[in-house]
């Protein structure tokens, strides 16, 4: 493999897929009802909590709630065995099964143990249930909505309007000199030590590449060339979608931080970031490593490990 070319070595934590999605259940009324009395049902608390047991989100009884889905319920498909599953905005409950025992974590912090399953289900329902919070008006005339489709659009009663849930596209990229060193920044709002590479919002009338290009030279002054595809990951913290690719420059080119969003930034070795993963992630206490870097939950994690170990 080309020094100057990787791929990641596996798919972002975020991006697995565990269930049928069934989009074509989301405007079949009927079958949505018939469903309901078999259905799971996911609770988010405000805090975009869930309960997990044993690597899994803990899904309750949907029948509980009536023998509808509720206005305000998201679909977010089905499992294996059929069953459909939805997800509630509401106060987390104790399993239904007493002898389940269950922690309350988010997303966050519960990602990288989740099966295939789960991560989507938790993942597709913290997205929806964001939006819904914040998308109770129109933003065409500011009259109020209701959801329809399953919880996958929302509606203007009077003028028929539908708006859909709003996606922020954002690049992320590692910035390498195409041999054995990359560049890792850290922002100016987080500790000493967290680093991690490169992001930045897609504007409008942009091509992802462009904004690569336009994200490094603002960040950290660096010019880029050879931008390159590696994959994406929803971050619905509220609402992205990252875009991962890597870029190479020139290390002799000087750093300038020239939208005050980056404290500092360097050009480290594929050796000491190899040790700096062996150390853990941010969450670890290791005061004596010179790094921290991302969690497992981000593809910034992948991205920087698929690089890493690619020989």
């Amino acid at each position: 493999m080309a020094f100057d070319d990787f791929r990641l070595r596996n798919v972002p934590l975020l991006s697995r897929v565990g269930a049928d999605r069934a989009d074509e259940l989301r405007t079949d009324v009927d079958a949505a009802i018939a469903g309901w009395r078999d259905a799971l049902l996911l609770r988010v608390d405000r805090r975009n909590q869930v309960l997990i047991a044993d690597g899994r989100v803990v899904l309750g009884s949907a029948a509980a709630l009536g023998d509808r889905p509720p206005q305000d319920a998201v679909f977010l498909g089905k499992l294996t065995d059929g069953r459909h599953v939805w997800a509630i905005r509401a106060d987390l409950e104790p399993p239904e099964d007493p002898t389940v025992q269950a922690e309350v974590l988010d997303l966050r912090r519960a990602g990288q143990i989740f099966d295939d399953v789960s991560a989507q289900l938790v993942a597709t329902a913290t997205a929806l249930l964001n939006w819904h919070d914040n998308a109770r008006f129109s933003a065409v005339d500011g009259m109020p909505t209701k959801p329809i489709k399953g919880g996958w659009a929302r509606i203007n009663p009077l003028t028929g309007h539908e708006e859909f849930p709003r996606i922020d596209p954002a690049i992320i990229c590692l910035v390498h000199d195409g041999h054995d060193r990359a560049v890792l920044a850290r922002q100016r709002m987080w500790p000493e030590r967290l680093f991690s590479i490169l992001a930045g919002f897609v504007e409008a009338g942009e091509s992802f590449e462009t904004c690569v290009v336009r994200e490094i030279a603002e960040e950290v002054g660096l010019s880029v060339s050879n931008v390159q595809y590696l994959g994406s990951q929803p971050w619905p913290f509220p609402r992205s979608l990252m875009v991962g690719f890597h870029a190479i420059a020139d290390p002799e080119q000087p750093f300038s931080f020239n939208d005050g969003e980056i404290a500092e930034a360097a050009w480290f070795t594929r050796d000491e970031i190899r040790a700096a993963l062996e150390a853990g992630d941010w969450n670890s206490d290791r005061s004596s490593s010179r790094l921290l870097l991302p969690g497992s939950i981000s593809i910034a994690r992948e991205i920087i490990e698929s690089w890493a170990y690619r020989d």
